[in-house]
C-alpha cells in the first residue's frame, strides 16, 4: 500500500470518562474534582500534625509546587486539635490550598469530638477497613459520614489491598466457593477491593450524602493490578476517582512504576484525582511526588504547568557538557519564573524550550520549539544558532552562551504572551 492509499495518522487524544463532579471549599475558595474539571494533582504531609507550624510550612511547600489538594494526618486528639491552628497558619500566609484530614481507626472519635478540626478541613479520607470491627463497624462508618454531613464536606472512600475488611473479604470467598469455576486469588483481591468501596458509597449515600460529596479510591502497589482494578471499577460507577500506585518506592523505580499505571489509566480517560506517592530519599524534599505528577500530566498533554526543555542524551559528539549545564539551568530558570510569569503571561506554561547538543539533529530539533538552541558539539566551533518560531534570529558566541540565552527567553516571553511585537523587532532587540 503506498501513502496515496493511506489514512491519514490522527495524533492520540483523551476523552475523559463522565464522572460526577465533586466541589471542595473553603473559607470562600473553590476547586472542582470530576465531571469538567481538570485532573487535579494532590500530595501528603509526613510532618507530625501536632508541630503546627512545620506542618503548614510544608503544606505551603506542596502548594507553591503545585499540588492541587493537600492531605494530612489525623490520627490522635492533639492532631485534631492542631488541624484549625494549620489551617489558620495557612490562611496568614495567604496559602489557598485544601487540607484532607486522613482517618484511620479512631477517625468517629475525632470527627466528633473535635468539631474545630470537622470545620476546618476541606475534605475527608475514609478507609473502609479501619473504622472498626464486627458490628461496631457499621456505626463507627456512620459516625464519620454523619459529621461529613453535617458540616457539608465530601468525603473519599479510599480502599488500600493491605488493610481490607475481614469479614467483607471472607464473603467474598464464601460466595467465590459456590461458583463452578472459582476465580484465583487475585481475581478475588480486586473484587473485594472494588465491593469494598462501591458498598461503602453506597452506604454514605443511604445515611445521607449526596454522591457528588463522594470520590473513591482503590490503592494497590503493582502496577498491572492497579490499571485492571480501575478499569473495572471506572466500568460499575461514576463517582469521581483518585488514582495513586501505593507504596510506589523511591527514586527511579518509585518514577516509573507510577508513570507507567497512571498513563494507561490516564490515556483511557479513567482519573480525576492523581498522587504519585515515593518515598523522599534521606532529607530529599517532599516536593519531587508534585513535580512528577505534574510532568505525566504535562508529557501526556492532558494539562500544562510550566514551559518544558526539550534535550539531547549527548553522544560522542557532545563530549562538552555545556549543553548539559544549559539545559538544567533553563529549566530551573523556568520553574522558578513561572510562579511570577503566570500571573502576567497567559499560556506561557504551555511554551517548548529545546537544548540541543550538537548540529546532527540540533537545528531540526530547536526550530520545531518556540524557542530553541543548537550548541556546537565536540571539535565544532563555538557558535550556537538560536532559533524563535522557527526562524533563526542570531548566533551566540563566546563564554556567556547561557546567560545571553536566558534573556532572549525572556523577551520572547514578554512579547510572545504579551501584546504581539513583530519578530523582526524581536531581532533586533
Amino acid at each position: 500500500m503506498t501513502s496515496m492509499e493511506c489514512m491519514p495518522i490522527i495524533a492520540g487524544s483523551v476523552t475523559r470518562r463522565k464522572t460526577r463532579q465533586v466541589a471542595i471549599s473553603w473559607d470562600g475558595n473553590l476547586v472542582t474534582v470530576g465531571g469538567d474539571a481538570p485532573i487535579r494533582i494532590q500530595s501528603m504531609t509526613n510532618t507530625e500534625t501536632t508541630d503546627v507550624i512545620a506542618t503548614a510550612i510544608q503544606v505551603k511547600q506542596l502548594a507553591q509546587a503545585g499540588s492541587e489538594l493537600v492531605r494530612i494526618t489525623v490520627n490522635t486528639p492533639e492532631a485534631a486539635a492542631a488541624v484549625p491552628l494549620i489551617r489558620e497558619q495557612l490562611d496568614r500566609m495567604d496559602i489557598n490550598v485544601p487540607l484532607i484530614g486522613d482517618f484511620h481507626y479512631n477517625g468517629h472519635m475525632l470527627l466528633t469530638n473535635f468539631s474545630a478540626c470537622a470545620e476546618a478541613l476541606s475534605k475527608y479520607r475514609i478507609n473502609p477497613g479501619n473504622v472498626g470491627q464486627g458490628k461496631k463497624r457499621d456505626t463507627q462508618y456512620a459516625q464519620m459520614i454523619e459529621v461529613a454531613c453535617k458540616y457539608d464536606k465530601p468525603v473519599r472512600i479510599g480502599v488500600n489491598w493491605g488493610s481490607l475488611d475481614p469479614l467483607l473479604l471472607a464473603r467474598i470467598m464464601d460466595e467465590n466457593a459456590q461458583r463452578v469455576k472459582p476465580w484465583n486469588a487475585q481475581s478475588l483481591m480486586y473484587e473485594a477491593l472494588i465491593t469494598s468501596a462501591t458498598e461503602s458509597a453506597l452506604r454514605a449515600q443511604d445515611i445521607g450524602l449526596a454522591a457528588d460529596h463522594i470520590l473513591l479510591s482503590c490503592k494497590v502497589s503493582g502496577v498491572q493490578d492497579l490499571i485492571a482494578l480501575y478499569r473495572e471499577l471506572s466500568r460499575r460507577c461514576d463517582y469521581a476517582l483518585h488514582l495513586g500506585l501505593t507504596e510506589a518506592g523511591m527514586g527511579s523505580k518509585g518514577i516509573v512504576a507510577s508513570t507507567a499505571a497512571l498513563s494507561v489509566l490516564l490515556q483511557e480517560g479513567i482519573g480525576d484525582t492523581i498522587r504519585v506517592s515515593l518515598t523522599p530519599e534521606p532529607d530529599g524534599v517532599r516536593t519531587v511526588e508534585v513535580l512528577v505528577a505534574q510532568e505525566i500530566l504535562q508529557t501526556m498533554a492532558l494539562r500544562a504547568f510550566s514551559p518544558m526543555v526539550i534535550s539531547c542524551p549527548g553522544c560522542g559528539r557532545t563530549t562538552s557538557n555545556l549543553f548539559q549545564t544549559l539545559a538544567s539551568k533553563i529549566q530551573i530558570y523556568l520553574r522558578e519564573q513561572m510562579p511570577v510569569w503566570k500571573l502576567k503571561f497567559r499560556g506561557v506554561e504551555n511554551m517548548h524550550v529545546a537544548v540541543m547538543g550538537c548540529i546532527v539533529n540540533g537545528p531540526g530539533e530547536s526550530k520545531y520549539a518556540n524557542i530553541g538552541i543548537s550548541l556546537p558539539g565536540s571539535g565544532e566551533s563555538p557558535a550556537a544558532p538560536v532559533f524563535v518560531d522557527g526562524q533563526k534570529i542570531c548566533t551566540l558566541r563566546g563564554d556567556d552562551i547561557a546567560e545571553s540565552f536566558q534573556e532572549i527567553i525572556e523577551d520572547y516571553v514578554k512579547t510572545r504572551y504579551a501584546p504581539e511585537i513583530p519578530l523582526e523587532q524581536l531581532k533586533k532587540g
